[in-house]
């Protein structure tokens, strides 16, 4: 007699789905990985602003740069520990972030203001003021 399984392929990314974001009915909210939240919102169609949630880096951490069109933000954190009393010698860790945001053609790059309070990272991208239509008099 020989059991035969079902091959599920998706199964591996649903376990990881899980994981990542605790929808699994029995996993420990505990153990779920916090991801950072990013919101980019429109403000009275006169800028463009993002809104990145960091609570664990610092300014030194973060980049914020305009390339080829798109508003680049990047956070990397890297920690070293020493402690000759513990059985490690040196403990290390990283934690990095990373988003691009295509920004629209009538974005005014040399205003852009970027500013950091309580963990959240926000970045005002300016409009410029387009064209207003012509008006043709009917002769």
């Amino acid at each position: 007699m020989s059991n035969l399984m079902r091959f599920d392929p998706f199964e591996e990314m649903r376990a990881l789905q899980r994981q990542f974001f605790g929808d699994d009915l029995f996993s420990s909210p505990v153990k779920t990985l916090q991801l950072p939240t990013t919101d980019v919102y429109t403000e009275d169609d006169k800028q463009l602003t993002v809104e990145a949630h960091l609570p664990n880096f610092s300014d030194n951490d973060i980049d914020v740069h305009v390339d080829k069109g798109a508003l680049i933000v990047r956070a990397e954190k890297h920690e070293k520990e020493e402690d000759k009393s513990k059985k490690y010698i040196v403990r290390e860790s990283s934690s990095s972030f990373y988003r691009r945001i295509q920004l629209p053609e009538h974005a005014d790059t040399e205003r852009i203001k970027a500013d950091m309070h309580e963990g959240i990272l926000k970045v005002e991208v300016p409009f410029k003021e387009l064209p207003q239509p012509k008006k043709i008099a009917i002769k």
